[in-house]
């Protein structure tokens, strides 16, 4: 592990980096984050190219230190969005769900600093040799769109770390100062932490949706609609409802159409925890209470240097 690669290509104080997470990561969390030390990430996978570039706007407003886009590459408008983050001056964007060679070469062309989350040591590799800056390897446990393979955190990350040159920042299941150590003793050079900061003060999310998180039991959480894209969810109506699609037989044009559209919306922004897609990661059944981001990134630092002290001792 070396966290000074993290901090020092970011120009962080903490090699924590706030997940980009779509209907939760709006420029109130972002700036938080990064004004307490971390990097914070606006998530443009929920936003229209309008409402980016005023979230973009906002965030350089209320901090002075780097924050950056997260941008999954399957959303329309793409182009649109790449535009307006080149033109608003952005440095740092994450890329996933889509080929970093795609646009990493654009990107760095204007001098951003590329990111590529993965699920596999394949598109590690894949990431690398696309001239990306660093990789997010995140686990199986992770909430929302995940990796087919089903890896979890504790193997992806020694995996990837065997195979790849690159600084390496770990995601899923990641929620406290110990899970942050670990992940780093695993060969992590930092990590990516997106449920822990869904329930904040800051977070775009809604409250409903933030009450049900800190709520959770373990187990509450299943990876589900592989057939489309695998999504880890809570067990609300929903989600039982795709359920007995399964038990029904239903193939993947019908699971598409109980899907329909703007479900994460409905659910982890309106509020609608009935029928809502409520992403969130197994993680979530360690989280007890809803903190200003400023509080969790202090926690983290606090468990992850109390929980060096702790190993020294072994």
């Amino acid at each position: 592990m070396n966290p000074s690669s993290i901090t020092q290509l970011f120009g962080i104080k903490f090699p924590i980096v706030q997940g980009g997470m779509i209907w939760t990561s709006g420029w109130r969390l972002a700036s938080a984050v990064s004004n307490a030390g971390g990097l914070g990430l606006l998530g443009a996978g929920s936003m229209y190219p309008e409402v980016l570039k005023e979230h973009i706007d906002k965030c350089q407003q209320a901090t002075d230190k780097p924050f950056g886009v997260n941008v999954p590459m399957l959303y329309p408008n793409i182009e649109e969005i790449m535009d307006i983050i080149v033109q608003s001056g952005v440095k740092i964007v994450f890329t996933s769900a889509g080929n970093p060679k795609t646009w990493t070469t654009f990107l760095k062309g204007h001098g951003i600093t590329v990111v590529h989350v993965v699920s596999s040591v394949k598109f590690a590799l894949k990431a690398q040799e696309a001239g990306v800056d660093a990789i997010v390897a995140e686990g199986f446990e992770a909430g929302g769109h995940n990796g087919r393979d089903e890896t979890t955190t504790m193997v992806l990350i020694p995996s990837v770390k065997e195979k790849a040159d690159i600084p390496l920042i770990a995601a899923g299941g990641i929620a406290t100062g110990r899970a942050m150590l670990a992940a780093m003793v695993l060969g992590a050079d930092g990590v990516q932490i997106g449920s822990r900061f869904a329930a904040s003060h800051e977070g775009s999310a809604h409250a409903m949706f933030k009450d049900y998180i800190v709520n959770a039991k373990e187990g509450d959480t299943q990876l589900t609609l592989k057939e489309l894209a695998p999504v880890r969810l809570l067990k609300n109506k929903f989600y039982q409802d795709v359920q007995q699609a399964y038990a029904n037989g239903a193939n993947a044009e019908e699971l598409k159409q109980l899907l329909g559209r703007a479900r994460a919306k409905k659910g982890m922004f309106e509020g609608d925890m009935e029928e809502g897609e409520l992403e969130i990661g197994q993680v979530s059944g360690l989280i007890h209470e809803i903190l200003p981001a400023k509080a969790i990134v202090q926690n983290l630092m606090g468990e992850y240097k109390a929980a060096i002290q702790d190993v020294k001792g072994l």
